[in-house]
């Protein structure tokens, strides 16, 4: 049976490609994004579209209206925003999340909530793979705030009967991750450059390690959440448990773009997390997650949609 599903900051990146998911399963979608870093031309045909603020009490509350689940995924996904703009990303990232889990449960029946939280919750643990239970100390306002909104998720079930599965996403990447974006991952922005033969910035030696993880996979994470709707505030890992330094990274999309690889050197950045792979064991075993995309795979893709020759 067909259902209206909520997607805030649904115009972006991870958003668009949920609700193109949403569409494909024949439910209605509608969209709460104040388009800032969002764009119209992501969303799929017959989304309804309502431009606002997602930190508006008023605003979200009428989002909410009438449908079966919310995925919340607007937020200023910036770290280096959130030094410059602590007071600002705060707003948004928490008291925006906190706007949505009160409208959730405004409604006649608590509307479930699947949200995006982030592996900068863990900030640089060193007992690798990292498991949900290892202990949360962000070195960041933004995994700071997103520590917050999974506290808050928890307060949103136990005290108000709103079912929540907070999502920390680890290094996600593909098509619609705009390179000119300061929001931009590493992966939009070596392919853009590698492609283009020109030379790649490195921050230290390159032998830095992350888990990268394809969109795809993001999407069927927050589309298996939502079926869940735990009656207890559950938080999982989205990630592939696959290690990958920046260095074989830009190997990879250089191979893909058979160019020849240009790396110029830079101080490592102060407070730089040396390695970051997440354990996806419990999501895989709550969500049933099928196997992730292999990162090749998943750059062909990306160098595709981006136009780019390989």
């Amino acid at each position: 049976m067909a259902e209206t599903f909520l997607v805030t900051g649904g115009a972006g990146f991870i958003g668009s490609h949920l609700c193109e998911a949403l569409r494909r399963r024949g439910d209605a979608v509608r969209v709460l994004d104040d388009l800032s870093s969002g764009k119209r031309t992501n969303l799929p045909p017959e989304t309804e579209l309502i431009i606002g603020d997602v930190a508006d009490p008023d605003a979200v509350l009428g989002a909410m209206a009438g449908v079966a689940g919310c995925f919340h995924l607007a937020a200023i996904a910036s770290v280096s925003r959130g030094v410059t703009d602590w007071l600002g990303t705060h707003r948004a990232n928490l008291t925006g999340t906190i706007a949505v889990f009160d409208a959730a449960r405004r409604q006649p029946t608590p509307v479930p909530v699947v949200y995006a939280s982030s592996a900068a919750v863990y900030g640089a643990c060193t007992d690798l793979p990292i498991v949900e239970s290892a202990e949360p100390r962000p070195l960041s306002a933004y995994g700071a705030d997103k520590y917050g909104c999974e506290l808050h998720g928890r307060v949103a079930s136990q005290i108000h009967g709103v079912p929540t599965v907070g999502l920390r996403f680890f290094n996600v990447y593909g098509p619609r991750q705009d390179p000119a974006s300061p929001y931009s991952g590493v992966i939009s922005i070596f392919c853009d450059r590698i492609s283009r033969g020109e030379p790649i910035a490195m921050h230290g030696d390159g032998q830095q390690t992350r888990d990268f993880v394809a969109v795809e996979d993001v999407v069927g994470a927050l589309l298996a959440a939502m079926a869940l709707r735990p009656a207890d505030a559950q938080v999982f890992n989205v990630c592939t448990s696959v290690p990958t330094s920046v260095m074989e990274l830009a190997e990879t999309i250089a191979g893909l773009c058979r160019r020849t690889l240009t790396v110029q050197h830079q101080p490592a950045r102060t407070g730089d997390i040396r390695h970051s792979l997440g354990s996806r064991n419990a999501a895989r075993a709550a969500l049933g997650l099928a196997d992730t995309v292999p990162l090749r795979v998943g750059l062909a893709r990306t160098l595709d949609w981006l136009g780019l020759s390989r």
